[in-house]
């Protein structure tokens, strides 16, 4: 995986190498509610609790396998 760190923040870019969705079907993901809602770093910085997105990831592969 990727995504090394336990905590922390993660950008776009990260997580659709380890998600591979294209970025609309991100956004209109984090709108729905499926994926989790971004934290703004900064004004023009936006990212991503990386607890959050590993518990995405474990909860896509449980999804796989059954």
């Amino acid at each position: 995986m990727l995504i090394n760190s336990r905590s922390g923040y993660i950008r776009l870019n990260q997580i659709l190498q380890v998600i591979p969705v294209c970025k609309a079907t991100w956004w209109n993901g984090v709108n729905s509610g499926r994926y989790p809602k971004p934290v703004k770093i900064s004004a023009r910085c936006t990212a991503w609790r990386v607890e959050e997105i590993k518990e995405l990831v474990d909860a896509i592969n449980s999804q796989q396998l059954n």
